[in-house]
């Protein structure tokens, strides 16, 4: 797991993204994939939509990156912990880089009506949260984000629940993740916080 940090309840603004079939590459794009440590990948999230590439005068010149105004993250009225994506996201390769990029970058939630599986459980490993929340209750958000970037967004995983203005669901998540989310746990601290109903088991059954 990426981080230690507890989950329990988050209030935020989000980073709307209405795009479906967004892939691993698109998220991280393979030419960042050669560090061998997890810090550093959220400058590269998006790479390819966030920067568009002026070519150089000649063959020798690779050319110049300049941020693409258009895209949601080059835009400062929409910021946030949350990332508000389309239908079938993470899909791809099964790089854990993605969910390591998102990360990196300050997101904990991410929102889709549907996740690639690879990428969801690359995602719970490493501290970042998908919630999962029915087509109807993504187009609303997709809506009034867009009429309201200041839209807050509360993610309550003790209670399963997200919210915003009066629209609310319930989502699903394995429940040892949400133990480990919840406390902070990665497998082993998991695993230590057993270490007495483990000893009384071994006790009992010696």
């Amino acid at each position: 797991m990426m981080s230690k940090e507890k989950f329990i309840t988050l209030k935020s603004t989000v980073v709307p993204i209405p795009v479906e079939n967004i892939d691993t590459d698109q998220i991280i794009p393979a030419r960042f994939l050669k560090a061998t440590t997890r810090e550093g990948f959220g400058d590269n999230l998006f790479r390819d939509w966030r920067y568009n590439l002026i070519p150089g005068s000649s063959p020798e010149q690779k050319g110049t990156e300049i941020p693409n105004n258009d895209f949601v993250l080059n835009q400062s009225s929409y910021s946030g912990k949350i990332l508000v994506a389309g239908k079938n996201f993470g899909c791809g390769s099964s790089r854990e880089h993605a969910a390591w990029a998102i990360f990196d970058f300050g997101f904990r939630v991410v929102v889709s009506s549907f996740f690639a599986d690879i990428f969801k459980n690359n995602a719970l490993n490493n501290g970042l949260l998908p919630v999962v929340v029915s087509d109807d209750f993504l187009k609303k958000l997709f809506q009034v984000v867009n009429q309201n970037p200041e839209t807050e967004v509360t993610v309550d995983l003790a209670n399963q629940t997200i919210r915003f203005d009066q629209e609310k669901e319930k989502f699903e998540i394995n429940g040892y993740k949400k133990t480990c989310m919840i406390n902070g746990y990665d497998d082993i601290d998991y695993l230590l916080s057993l270490a007495k109903e483990i000893r009384e088991f071994d006790l009992a059954h010696s």
